[in-house]
């Protein structure tokens, strides 16, 4: 007797980076999937021409009830949203509007076509930023964002937890520390020019499309006296999400988990490895480092305590290496350099 493949799992901004990635960890173990992507920061050439699209918004209750039933899907991965905090800061509005209505909507639309699962993207930005980061930050530890981002993660967080109770959707919370690199096959990476993660821009300085790396503050608590962060590669990431969806498909209960590696590295130790690389892969020397004054609501330091999804999931990174985190970014930045479809 054959058994019957698991129904697909529907990927919200799923042509974006991390949705990308996610996509791509579940094809590789087997699954099926179909993506929903407005396009607005994602990129209609990091699906696979063979993998079912659809252009629109998460909001849309109709078109996502259409695709849920069309297909049979049974599972949301939701990674749509806007991502960017002095962006949020700015236009607080807008991101309640994508991050948290939007996510209601999606809900409502699940609800209405039973969905059973639910994978929610977060961050470590509902966390207390002012804490110090003298310990890495635990799943229950105090929760205080500190900009429209952070608290727009955490009402939808709050919707989950609430729908769970009220219905029994099984659902699962990813809360993700500095999400970083690139698919080693070169499949997918950090497509947006405007991007602000720290790895992305340096590699970007180091091959020259940036003139010069801003450092932001120098005076901080922290051996270097430059901010401290947790580093997960996107890779890494994307199977922690195919092993908790596995996880509360199993009916092993609702989850919120921390996505960080346990480890923290300055800015500094992170340009000086990204010229390393550089000078490796590249021949080029180091980058030119600016000095700026801090930027507002900036921890010192933001270490993930990973105990619980390593016991939980029996998760087990295989990129646990700034080196090799940063050598894939950098290949992938390359790459997008030499002409590849942006």
């Amino acid at each position: 007797m054959m058994n019957t493949p698991p129904p697909p799992v529907l990927i919200t901004g799923g042509a974006g980076y991390i949705g990308s990635h996610a996509m791509l960890a579940l094809l590789d173990n087997g699954r099926t999937v179909v993506v929903v992507d407005d396009l607005s920061t994602g990129r209609r050439g990091a699906v696979p021409g063979d993998v079912p699209f659809y252009q629109g918004k998460v909001g849309n209750k109709a078109l996502i009830g259409r695709i849920i039933a069309e297909h049979g899907c049974r599972a949301v991965m939701h990674f749509a949203g806007s991502i960017i905090v002095p962006e949020s800061v700015a236009r607080p509005l807008d991101y309640y509007q994508n991050n948290v209505v939007s996510s209601a909507q999606l809900l409502r639309a699940c609800l209405d076509n039973d969905i059973k699962d639910f994978v929610f993207s977060s961050t470590a930005a509902v966390y207390d930023g002012n804490t110090g980061g003298a310990v890495p930050v635990a799943e229950d530890d105090n929760l205080a964002p500190a900009s429209p981002y952070g608290r727009s993660k955490l009402m939808t967080e709050w919707m989950l937890r609430d729908i769970g109770a009220a219905t029994g959707l099984r659902y699962a919370v990813l809360r993700y520390f500095n999400v970083a690199g690139a698919d080693q096959a070169g499949r997918s990476g950090q497509y947006s020019k405007a991007a602000t993660h720290l790895i992305k821009r340096a590699c970007q300085t180091a091959l020259g499309i940036l003139p010069h790396m801003d450092v932001f503050g120098n005076d901080y608590p922290t051996p270097d006296g430059t901010c401290v962060r947790d580093y997960i590669h996107v890779s890494d990431l994307a199977q922690a999400h195919v092993a908790v969806l596995d996880h509360i498909g199993d009916s092993g209960g609702n989850l919120t988990l921390n996505c960080g590696y346990g480890q923290g590295f300055s800015v500094t130790q992170v340009l000086d490895t990204v010229d390393q690389v550089a000078n490796d892969m590249l021949g080029v020397g180091p980058m030119l480092r600016r000095p700026q004054p801090r930027r507002a609501g900036d921890p010192a330091s933001l270490i993930a305590a990973t105990d619980c999804i390593r016991k939980t999931l029996n998760w087990q990174p295989r990129h646990d290496d700034l080196t090799a985190v940063i050598t894939t970014a950098m290949a992938w930045e390359k790459k997008s350099m030499d002409g590849m479809d942006r």
